[in-house]
C-alpha cells in the first residue's frame, strides 16, 4: 500500500511528466528504488528525498512539506522579509528598485501580491486605474488587478493577448507549486471574471510561457505601450526568497519612454 510520502512523491513525478525511469536517470537513482519508495515498500533517507525533489524541481517550500509528510525536519528555513537576517536582501531590492527608475518595477510573491514597489510603477498603476486603492481591495494582487474592471482591465488594449499570456504563466506555476498552491486558487479566480474565454480554462501544453509581454494602456488621451519581465533572485535556500519574483515595465516606444522620464505627454 502506497505510502503518504510515496503517494506525494507519485504526484509530483506525474505532474512533471516523468516516468520513473525518466526520474532514475535525472535523480541517479535506480528505478526499482523509486517504484518502492511510491508503493510503500522502502522509506526513504532524508537525503534521498532532496535528491528526487531537486531532480523534479520541486519548489523549496513543497520540499519542506515532502519532507515533513515523511517524519524530517524541513530542510529550507521560512525567513520573514523583515528580519534582521534578510537586511541585506530588503536593500539589495530596495538598489534595484530605484536603480530600474524611470521604468516600473514591482516585487510580488508567489501569490503574485504586491510586497515593493518602485515610484514608476506607481505613477503607472495610478494612471491608469480610476481608483488606485482598488488594488488593496483585491489584496494588493497584481494579476486579480489586471482583470478587474476597477482595475487596469478598461485600460488594457490588447487585454485578451496580456491577460492570455498571464493565464498560460499561472498554468504552469500550479502545476509546479501542485494542487495546493496559491496559482491553482488565483487561476480559478481570474478565470470567474467575465468575458474570459473558454479556452484557457484547460491548460495547453504546447504553449510555451512569454519572455516578454507587450502591454498597450489607454486612459483618455494617456496611451503608453510596455513589456514585462520577470526577474528572479537565483538559487536562494530560502522559503521567502524562493517564491519572491520581480516584474518589470520598460517602454516599448520613443513616446513612452519620454513619459516615463517625465519629459512630456506619451
Amino acid at each position: 500500500m502506497p505510502s503518504p510520502v510515496g503517494e506525494l512523491l507519485r504526484r509530483w513525478r506525474t505532474s512533471r511528466g516523468k516516468s520513473q525511469l525518466e526520474l532514475s536517470v535525472d535523480a541517479e537513482v535506480s528505478t526499482r528504488h523509486i517504484s518502492f519508495i511510491e508503493n510503500g515498500r522502502s522509506a526513504p533517507s532524508r537525503e534521498m528525498l532532496l535528491v528526487l525533489a531537486s531532480a523534479l524541481d520541486i519548489p523549496l517550500r513543497e520540499r519542506n512539506t515532502l519532507l515533513l509528510t515523511a517524519g524530517y525536519a524541513p530542510a529550507y528555513r521560512e525567513t520573514s522579509l523583515e528580519s534582521p537576517e534578510l537586511a541585506h536582501v530588503r536593500a539589495a531590492i530596495d538598489c534595484i528598485l530605484q536603480q530600474s527608475e524611470p521604468n516600473g518595477a514591482v516585487v510580488v510573491d508567489r501569490a503574485w501580491r504586491v510586497v515593493q514597489m518602485n515610484a514608476a510603477a506607481q505613477r503607472i498603476l495610478t494612471s491608469f486605474i480610476a481608483d488606485p486603492t482598488v488594488l488593496a481591495e483585491l489584496g494588493g494582487d497584481i494579476a486579480l488587478a489586471l482583470f478587474d474592471e476597477r482595475g487596469l482591465r478598461r485600460s488594457i488594449v490588447n487585454f485578451e493577448e496580456v491577460a492570455g499570456a498571464w493565464i498560460t504563466r499561472l498554468h504552469r506555476e500550479a502545476a509546479a507549486q501542485g494542487a495546493d498552491g496559491p496559482a491553482t486558487g488565483l487561476v480559478a479566480r481570474l478565470l470567474a471574471y467575465p468575458g474570459v474565454p473558454a479556452r484557457w480554462r484547460e491548460p495547453d501544453p504546447t504553449e510555451q510561457a512569454a519572455l516578454l509581454i507587450p502591454v498597450h494602456l489607454r486612459r483618455g488621451a494617456l496611451e503608453v505601450r510596455l513589456f514585462t519581465t520577470i526577474t528572479t533572485l537565483g538559487t536562494p535556500l530560502d522559503v521567502t526568497l524562493d517564491e519572491l519574483r520581480i516584474e518589470s515595465y520598460y517602454p516599448a516606444d520613443d513616446a513612452t519612454a519620454r513619459w516615463l522620464r517625465g519629459d512630456g505627454a506619451s
